[in-house]
């Protein structure tokens, strides 16, 4: 599919020509609803790879070895539009091929049947990246929206160790804060927060403190801000302006080479508002009212992003790295 035109400036549309456009997140799980329309929509946005969750706490281990067979076959037979990809070379490459390059993470480890040995089964299988939970506890580690703070378990010490050593990037999205520094702390390659807000700009569960984004970046990792309105400003309303405002933050207090995108579309917009309203436990308060979906960035906003950083005077170095090549850096770094 053809880049879909978006009114934009003439220096952005330059940059987006130049750069690797990646966003670290896009929910990818046990539902058909939108999947076949999403990704030509980022394709025509000029997006170049998207990272797809596969994989989540709530899908049982038998059940997620499935999913991805499931979703290796649809890939297989979409390959003349789309790539699964395993190393940044192939990303690279399917992006001079105009095609888009596509991988698989995990949102929460209990996919892995609570066998770290699994860790290298689904590398194998294209698994990139892997959060230790999604805001409940689970073996690993507590979640960001747990009543406890207590921090990884030795499994999930163990699950670090074992991602490290097989290549696999260590996501700190939806844990809980003690969680994630002692992920952080521990790692030896960087770390993602591949979709996570600044809790100093709105002080949400499910955003993240200074003292956690300073740490991913002495790990030389990257923070991803999500377009989920819920997580980007009080009204919930996802805007262009609230997310750049969280970029703009983020940049000022790590530095521009530890930021990226991680839109965290949500298209499936049914699914989402049963599975909420089912699920309280799991999204205790700061979501839309039960029945509502909420307010969510598409891909045809990430030019529109693009084109709000030209106007706010940022060099186009630090554009780039934003826009993909920052993340680019973790995974030529991380991944084997």
């Amino acid at each position: 599919m053809r880049p879909v035109t978006i009114a934009v400036g003439e220096r952005t549309a330059r940059l987006l020509a130049e750069a690797i456009v990646c966003d670290m997140t896009l929910p990818w799980g046990n539902w058909e609803e939108g999947k076949d329309t999403i990704l030509p929509r980022y394709a025509a946005a000029n997006v170049h790879f998207v990272s797809l969750s596969v994989g989540l706490d709530r899908i049982p281990f038998d059940e997620t070895v499935r999913a991805i067979a499931r979703e290796r076959a649809r890939f297989r037979a979409w390959s003349d539009r789309i790539c699964l990809v395993e190393s940044v070379a192939d990303i690279r490459k399917a992006r001079a091929e105009g095609r888009l390059a596509v991988g698989f993470h995990f949102q929460g480890s209990n996919g892995l049947g609570g066998m770290v040995e699994m860790v290298e089964v689904y590398y194998r299988l294209g698994v990139r990246q892997m959060l230790l939970a999604y805001n409940q506890r689970n073996q690993a580690a507590d979640g960001c929206s747990e009543r406890t703070d207590s921090g990884l378990s030795r499994y999930g010490m163990r699950l670090v160790d074992e991602m490290n050593r097989v290549g696999m990037v260590v996501d700190c999205t939806h844990i809980g804060y003690q969680s994630s520094m002692d992920a952080m702390e521990m790692s030896r390659s960087p770390v993602l927060f591949s979709h996570s807000n600044a809790k100093t700009l709105l002080a949400h569960d499910r955003n993240i403190s200074d003292e956690q984004i300073r740490a991913c970046a002495r790990t030389g990792g990257v923070v991803g801000v999500t377009g989920v309105g819920h997580f980007l400003q009080a009204d919930m309303r996802a805007t262009v302006e609230a997310f750049v405002r969280h970029l703009d933050y983020l940049a000022e207090l790590i530095g521009p080479a530890h930021v990226g995108l991680g839109v965290d579309h949500v298209y499936y917009t049914s699914h989402k508002a049963a599975q909420r309203a089912g699920a309280r436990d799991m999204y205790p308060q700061g979501y839309p009212a039960t029945g509502e979906a909420g307010s969510y960035l598409a891909p045809e906003d990430i030019p529109r992003i693009a084109d709000r950083l030209v106007v706010l005077g940022w060099p186009d170095e630090h554009i780039h790295g934003v826009l993909g090549a920052n993340y680019l850096r973790v995974c030529e770094q991380v991944w084997r």
